[in-house]
């Protein structure tokens, strides 16, 4: 398989704009209101990284589902980054729910991506990911 390359350039800081090279993202910024800017439509880098740890986390589930013979598809992974003042520290949680199987292969599975994931890869022992996952025989 061929090396994948991924690019976009920002301008404008956190109130700027952000837009990849293939123009497939091509996104307003703005300051979140708990960090006293306006709010608003734009979205934010935590914004971004949530939702590209999310996603490359649920493919990396369904990679450790299909070794175990367990249809991974109608999960769901959430990721909540933080961003904490005063020193800006970024921490993560992911929660995962994976219909059809108990918390113990919940989180066997979940343990297990979070294992070979590429961002998971790349935060271990950078920052904190407090990983928690259920099953949809679990109580929610």
């Amino acid at each position: 398989m061929p090396e994948y390359i991924a690019s976009a350039t920002a301008r404008g800081a956190r109130a700027g704009h952000v837009r990849s090279d293939n123009g497939r993202l091509d996104l307003d910024l703005a300051v979140p209101e708990e960090f006293g800017g306006p709010g608003g439509a734009g979205t934010n880098p935590e914004e971004l990284f949530a939702a590209g740890y999310s996603a490359c986390f649920q493919g990396a589930l369904a990679v450790a589902g299909a070794k175990r013979e367990i249809d991974t598809s109608a999960s769901e992974v959430t990721a909540r980054v933080h961003l904490a003042p005063p020193d800006m520290t970024l921490s993560v949680e992911l929660d995962v729910m994976i219909p059809g199987v108990d918390e113990e292969t919940a989180l066997k599975l979940a343990e297990s991506a979070h294992r070979v994931c590429p961002y998971s890869r790349a935060t271990r022992d950078n920052i904190e990911v407090t990983l928690s996952a259920r099953g949809s025989d679990s109580a929610a």
